[in-house]
């Protein structure tokens, strides 16, 4: 969340596009765009637009260099104005993914460098740990419906050093080798050096494989801020 941000105690939304397109086995481009609502669906208050490029190393380690802006605004309206943060972001990353039975374990480090337009600058370190299990026979490949959990960290250089944990979960359906709607329940806890806060959102996510005919390596999780 950026700076000057008040959360509310009842249920916000998310709203996100994802999209990736495979230029090749190894190599792949994605972009984003999310907004974010204070209620269900309606006093809209944040939103990020972003994109990056992503080299798979092997079948279980693949990296990704992205950028971004990050804008939050007003609270008690739909983008009021005036912004109380713009930001742009540079992170890169680091992805781990293992098998365990038919479960799929994913590890994700990612570092930040982050400008806002008052000349502040930060750093920030992520770590998340995401579980996901197909539903139905994955031998005849009908598990078009999967359950997926996450829990990330976030730390930052400056105090106080821990700064927020995510939690998700939620089903995914995959329609066919181009989309996949997966709504989820997040929980996010903020602290800073005066408040610890936490809200619960509706989560609704669309993927987008543009060029399924070149799989890269298949993740469930949104490359979410």
């Amino acid at each position: 969340m950026g700076k000057g941000f008040a959360q509310k105690s009842h249920f916000g939304s998310w709203s996100i596009i994802n999209a990736q397109l495979t230029l090749s086995q190894n190599w792949a481009v994605f972009a984003e765009g999310q907004v974010r609502s204070q209620s269900f669906f309606n006093h809209h208050f944040y939103y990020e637009a972003k994109g990056g490029v992503e080299y798979k190393l092997n079948k279980k380690i693949k990296f990704a260099i992205g950028a971004g802006n990050f804008g939050t605004f007003t609270d008690g309206g739909n983008f009021l104005k005036p912004k109380t943060s713009n930001e742009t972001r540079l992170w890169e990353q680091a992805v781990m993914s293992h098998k365990l039975n038919r479960v799929k374990l994913e590890q994700r480090l990612r570092i930040e460098q982050r400008w806002y337009d008052d000349g502040d600058y930060r750093n920030r370190f992520r770590y998340r740990l995401g579980l996901t299990l197909p539903l139905g026979d994955e031998k005849n490949k009908s598990s078009k419906i999967y359950l997926t959990t996450f829990e990330e960290v976030f730390f930052t250089d400056k105090k106080p050093h821990f700064s927020r944990s995510r939690f998700l979960f939620g089903p995914g359906y995959q329609f066919n080798s181009f989309i996949t709607l997966q709504p989820a329940y997040v929980y996010q806890y903020d602290i800073s050096k005066n408040s610890k806060q936490g809200k619960h959102f509706l989560q609704v996510s669309v993927l987008l494989k543009l060029n399924p005919g070149k799989p890269l390596l298949k993740s469930n999780h949104p490359q979410a801020k």
